[in-house]
């Protein structure tokens, strides 16, 4: 089976695997959401920053060095797990610890317990990152959907269940904790992988040097990512803290589905190809055109009927959400093209470039933050906008230096797709606007019609993405990259 095939067959699966996990998780958040107010989100999100920083930790990069190295051996994986699991209850006592001072700074004494019950998925998180690794190095993506889709169900009936019985925020914390438990069951049921009794500070020293950079990398990009709910949290009320939290659960169930199914199975295919930029670029090319043919017109109908979506699906307390959705896609539009940049970097194995990088963007985000706070929450959003359009000119330019792939050759690429979808999104909006009809049939009207228009002018107009796609589907995207 020749590369691209089974990079292919890899997406789908994966695909499957988000899409399960994502529907399940969109109608769990859907229904929790009837059941659960504002603010018991808005403690969640408090707490969530705390979390990714300490699975941050828990990994340290190993993943991405494991997927990057060339057949790495089992004292490789051994040693990784170790490192994991040591990590992990390091993290974990660092949650335990300063819980209260989270309390303290939120003035939320709930928050001391929420975060030390939660805090436990980060050890169940380390008995799972080998199994992950191995799987998407093999491109099996078919085997984790066998294990994360009973562990999303179970995980969101308990939710649901708890949420219905009167338990509030704590059937956030069951369903976060449950997740993670069962799918960590399922892999390690499926003899995947088993841990020797071996541990190598050489190959410990060689993950970490690779992995330190990316390491950083992404804990610079966690806290920026949750910064913002740290500010609105600590400046705004709770209740608003969960309308932008709610609002960000929802955008990140739809834009994760498509590039996350596309990156994960990407980066350990096409690195492979590390050392061949004219194959390297031709793959990352299509990548980019079809993720953002799928990407564009999601993002941009679900900003312009965020507000029938809500009225269909929500009670009227969510309202307050829909102008913070419909900002979070249109900055979201432009994040399959950070991730496929940044992952060029990494398959190139220039971590530190990648580091730098986030350092730099960083800086710029939380100047612009800092000037866009005193707008309010739609400031931040129009500045989370402006923050995402900047972003990608330093994403960009090592991808023009690495494999002659530079920016203006990506925006041709991409132009056809952004531009349609934001004309039809845009003529969406304003149906919207001066329809009478109930939610639910401008819902459906308007969104069948707006699909039917993309793939109809997408074909008239020949666009080459759309090409690709069909290829795609069709399972016959060429004998190579």
């Amino acid at each position: 089976m020749t590369l691209t095939k089974k990079t292919t067959i890899g997406i789908f699966w994966n695909f499957a695997e988000k899409l399960s996990r994502r529907g399940i998780g969109l109608l769990v958040t859907l229904l929790l959401a009837r059941f659960l107010t504002p603010e018991e989100y808005g403690l969640m999100a408090m707490l969530a920053v705390f979390i990714a920083v300490a699975n941050s930790i828990m990994d340290l990069g190993f993943s991405h060095a494991l997927i990057r190295k060339h057949n790495p051996t089992q004292e490789y994986f051994s040693t990784a797990f170790y490192s994991n699991l040591a990590l992990g209850v390091l993290a974990y006592i660092l949650l335990f610890s300063t819980a209260p001072f989270v309390a303290l700074f939120y003035e939320e004494p709930r928050l001391t317990i929420l975060i030390r019950v939660v805090g436990i998925v980060i050890i169940i998180n380390a008995f799972q990152v080998v199994q992950n690794i191995i799987l998407s190095r093999n491109l099996d993506f078919k085997t984790q959907l066998k294990a994360a889709v009973p562990a999303t169900f179970i995980s969101g009936l308990c939710a649901v269940v708890m949420a219905y019985a009167g338990f509030g925020v704590w059937a956030l914390i069951a369903q976060t904790i449950i997740s993670s438990l069962v799918f960590t069951f399922f892999l390690w049921s499926m003899d995947i992988w088993r841990p020797t009794f071996v541990f190598s500070q050489s190959s410990l020293s060689e993950m970490f040097g690779f992995g330190s950079k990316l390491f950083l990398s992404g804990l610079l990009d966690t806290i920026y990512r949750n910064i913002y709910i740290v500010v609105i949290a600590k400046l705004f009320t709770t209740t608003i803290a969960g309308h932008y939290f709610f609002a960000s659960k929802i955008k990140e169930l739809i834009l994760n589905q498509l590039v996350n199914s596309i990156q994960t199975v990407t980066y350990p295919a096409l690195a492979t190809l590390q050392e061949d930029d004219i194959r390297l670029k031709v793959g990352y090319r299509k990548v980019i055109q079809v993720t953002t043919f799928g990407l564009f017109p999601v993002m941009a109908l679900m900003a312009a009927l965020a507000e029938p979506l809500f009225r269909v699906f929500l009670t009227d307390q969510w309202l307050p959400a829909v102008p913070y959705l419909q900002l979070m896609c249109i900055a979201g539009m432009m994040y399959p093209l950070h991730s496929i940049n940044l992952n060029i970097l990494k398959v190139k194995g220039r971590s530190d470039l990648f580091l730098y990088l986030e350092i730099v963007k960083k800086c710029i985000s939380i100047l612009i933050l800092s000037v866009s706070i005193q707008f309010g929450v739609i400031g931040i959003l129009i500045g989370q906008v402006i923050s995402s359009l900047l972003s990608y000119l330093p994403n960009s330019y090592y991808s023009g230096k690495l494999i002659d792939y530079p920016a203006g050759e990506q925006i041709r690429d991409v132009l056809p797709g952004f531009l349609l979808s934001g004309i039809i999104a845009v003529l969406v909006y304003f149906a919207v606007e001066v329809s009478t009809q109930p939610a639910l049939i401008e819902l459906v009207l308007f969104g069948t019609l707006a699909g039917v228009m993309y793939i109809v002018a997408s074909s008239v107009l020949k666009i080459k993405a759309m090409e690709l796609a069909k290829e795609i589907v069709i399972n016959k995207f060429g004998k190579n990259v």
